[in-house]
């Protein structure tokens, strides 16, 4: 029986191809799909023919070693059971429910190494969150949040919700978030933000411009008290609401000596950035994050496998069975697009059922 696979074809257009699998190698399983996620993110960008069609899609996974040429396939968060074993696996596997990085697809084989296999406590739904808790994760090692910082993160959506959720748990003074969408507020709000701002009703730079709060004592040296500094802005903000323009509005919000981590991938767009001159005189950094890769400065004491495990540990903490709002049968798969692209009001986490 031939396979479901979803691909992309070309700007707003998705097809399901019937394809063929073949039998598993030596070193390869065969896995029946159970459920995929797609990403709001990246794959809204394939989606729309945002992205550049001469980049790799994901030279770090065999699965995605192609690039964005239509057609293609694409997604990262599949899960499923395996089905039948190459001669060189053991047998074992057989049956075992597991996580692979691999594109939307009913049935597929793939290496056994580039599978998880899923806790027996866990859902399958719930671990085709995995891959963005993953990123979360990731951000989190990037932006190395510190006690009693000041925090905002632009965009709600999964990666920016699940970011929010972990930093909940740090011991920030203050978590203030950023989105369009009443539904991705209400969410961040249960998720552990302090605040959550809807931009076309409130500043988000002014919202983070704290008066400095009580003097300093009397005989200070320097004959200034914080009442007197300027108001204070983040510490460390995050731009993950995907839109360019929302980059230097996070620029703005950043105080002095403060770190910008853009985990946004905006495709083909650009972002116009002013970089004035209290850029320059405030030394914010402006950090790239991106979960293909681990920070040079960290790979002394984390590998991917430390930070999959990790990712795994905190999915055990968050409730994503809040973040999905909509399940659609693979077959369908070109309306769970056009709900994320049309409805993005009503739409937080859709999944592809199998």
């Amino acid at each position: 029986m031939p396979a479901q696979s979803v691909y992309f074809t070309g700007p707003r257009e998705v097809e399901v191809r019937e394809t063929t699998v073949p039998n598993p190698g030596p070193n390869e399983v065969k896995v029946a799909a159970t459920v995929s996620a797609i990403s709001s993110g990246t794959e809204l960008l394939l989606y729309r023919g945002e992205m550049n069609p001469q980049i790799d899609a994901d030279e770090t996974l065999d699965a995605l070693s192609g690039s964005f040429s239509y057609p293609f396939p694409y997604g990262y968060a599949i899960v499923g059971t395996v089905t039948a074993v190459g001669a060189d696996v053991d047998p074992a596997w057989r049956d075992r429910t597991v996580l692979a990085f691999h594109p939307h697809a009913s049935e597929f084989v793939v290496g056994v190494d580039e599978v998880c296999v899923v806790p027996a406590d866990v859902s399958p739904a719930e671990a085709a969150i995995l891959p963005n808790v993953e990123t979360a994760v990731n951000l989190l090692l990037d932006g190395d949040p510190r006690i009693g910082e000041r925090a905002i993160v632009f965009g709600q959506g999964v990666v920016g919700l699940l970011t929010t959720a972990l930093l909940a748990e740090t011991p920030l003074s203050s978590l203030v978030t950023v989105d369009c969408y009443e539904k991705r507020r209400r969410l961040s709000a249960a998720f552990g933000a302090d605040r959550c701002l809807d931009p076309d009703e409130d500043d988000p730079v002014a919202a983070v411009r704290e008066p400095a709060g009580p003097p300093e004592r009397p005989d200070s040296p320097s004959g200034r008290t914080e009442r007197d500094a300027p108001p204070r802005r983040a510490d460390l903000t995050y731009e993950l609401s995907g839109d360019p323009a929302a980059l230097d509005v996070a620029i703005d919000a950043t105080g002095y000596g403060g770190r910008v981590v853009v985990g946004s991938w905006y495709g083909t767009r650009t972002a116009e950035l002013s970089l004035d001159g209290r850029f320059h005189r405030s030394r914010i950094r402006l950090i790239s994050s991106q979960v293909s890769t681990i920070a040079p400065e960290r790979r002394g004491r984390w590998t991917v496998a430390r930070r999959l495990a990790t990712a795994w540990r905190r999915l055990e903490d968050v409730a994503t069975d809040r973040l999905v709002t909509h399940r659609v049968p693979v077959g369908d798969a070109p309306r769970a697009y056009a709900l994320l692209d049309e409805r993005p009001d009503e739409t937080v986490q859709v999944l592809l059922t199998y």
